[in-house]
């Protein structure tokens, strides 16, 4: 089992940013805890949870890094009983809050792998995305995990934007592999609606050959490509987690949780959450719909389509792909070798 923890409160907005987060609720981070406390406490009886199960943990947002340990210490307190040994508890951080002082004090409770939020090295870059911080800082704090007892840490960058060329992709990637990580996350810009980026769609410019270029240029570095985003000589268990459909606890404004066949969705709107965080809205998914999920996961990412789950139809539009070589076999499972295929792969079966 998972859990994922959501910190909707961020200094600055983004602008690609879709997630629920908030810059101007900072007064309510207390109250904010405290029903996430009230959440979790119900989740952990809702979901039956007993013994060591929880074997990954992630706190997302947001940016988690603007709330002090001492407010997370409560929630330490109740979920720790319910960790696996060896669990993987991972926070995001953004490199202007995440301080050393903060760090440590996470570290102390029992996080042991952090995410940071970097997205590029370029100052002029940083500033057209709308990040909080510039290059120094995000080297200065990736420095400063390792100080403090990070073994594993993780860097976002994104790419296909009309604010970068090959040249300032490959001086990221420089930068990013003098770092002490041991995984990235390299995301192409979307354009969602209600971002400060939806009426200028333009910034979005993906080159597939670039994007096939920059892909590889990670692997190159010895970071093996496990999902479509991400890479690593550490392969993160939450991300795993999900891929394998596993049941995950989902606790704060705006997360989602999922057991068995069913989503449930707290409130996303903070005040209305801090009143009633027990107000959780569910939706059950079909057969055909979990079916569905689990072809397209298995697609962009090394989980695989298992055989025995898929239908006489879909079998027989696999092995279509495999005798074209797009996909492969191997001990029962059908796997994609080239991850930017993979919702189309997914299309091809199902229709």
């Amino acid at each position: 089992m998972l859990l994922y923890i959501h910190i909707p409160f961020c200094d600055s907005k983004c602008s690609y940013c879709s997630f629920n987060s908030y810059v101007d609720k900072f007064h309510l981070k207390k109250t904010y805890m405290k029903a996430l406390y009230t959440q979790l406490e119900h989740e952990l009886a809702r979901y039956e949870v007993q013994g060591k199960v929880i074997e990954s943990v992630f706190i997302g947002g947001g940016t988690p890094s603007t709330v002090s340990a001492e407010l997370y210490a409560p929630i330490f307190e109740l979920i720790t009983p319910f960790f696996k040994d060896n669990i993987e508890v991972t926070s995001e951080v953004n490199p202007n809050s995440g301080t050393i002082e903060w760090m440590r004090g996470l570290f102390n409770l029992g996080v042991n792998r952090l995410s940071f939020g970097v997205q590029s090295f370029n100052n002029e870059k940083l500033k057209k995305l709308a990040r909080a911080h510039n290059s120094d800082q995000a080297k200065s704090a990736i420095t400063n995990a390792k100080k403090v007892g990070f073994k594993n840490i993780s860097l976002d960058i994104i790419y296909a934007t009309a604010f970068e060329s090959k040249a300032l992709l490959e001086e990221d990637l420089k930068i990013a592999f003098t770092l002490p990580i041991n995984h990235l996350s390299a995301y192409a810009l979307t354009i969602e609606a209600n971002t400060a980026f939806e009426h200028t769609p333009e910034v979005a410019l993906e080159k597939l050959e670039r994007t096939q270029w920059f892909l590889q240029a990670i692997k190159d570095h010895g970071f093996e490509q496990y999902e479509i985003s991400n890479f690593g000589t550490y392969k993160s268990k939450h991300n795993l987690g999900y891929w394998e459909y596993k049941d995950y606890i989902g606790a704060g404004a705006g997360a989602v949780g999922f057991l068995k066949d069913t989503r449930y969705y707290p409130l996303t709107d903070i005040e209305q959450y801090i009143k009633t965080p027990l107000s959780i809205n569910e939706e059950t998914l079909s057969a055909e719909e979990i079916l569905s999920e689990k072809i397209f996961l298995g697609f962009r990412s090394l989980i695989g389509v298992d055989k025995k789950i898929l239908s006489a139809y879909q079998i027989q539009r696999a092995e279509i792909l495999l005798e074209e070589e797009k996909l492969t076999f191997l001990e029962g499972k059908y796997y994609n070798p080239d991850y930017l295929l993979s919702d189309e792969l997914a299309l091809f079966l199902d229709t």
